[in-house]
């Protein structure tokens, strides 16, 4: 039996948004993502708030995830939709 699908593992990485440290605690990652830091995050950000005119910066934290995700390919000699081609 020769193998006719070789399917890629792909990582897809993202960051929630930044919110202040002592809020970020209970932040989730979005539906099938899992979190790879905890507690409060990553203070590697800013966020901002506006007072009348002003806007103002603060350091912040925030979460990073990552979800696998398997994207069907063919093996090398094989194409076409179920891989068959020779």
């Amino acid at each position: 039996q020769v193998k006719k699908q070789c399917d890629q593992k792909l990582l897809i990485r993202m960051k929630t948004k930044c919110v202040p440290c002592s809020l970020n605690l209970d932040t989730q990652c979005p539906a099938g993502y899992t979190k790879i830091t905890n507690g409060t995050g990553t203070p590697d950000c800013r966020y901002y708030l506006e007072i009348k005119t002003y806007t103002l910066s603060f350091p912040g934290c925030r979460h990073r995830c990552v979800k696998e995700f398997e994207q069907p390919e063919c093996c090398q000699g094989h194409w076409g939709p179920d891989c068959m081609g020779k």
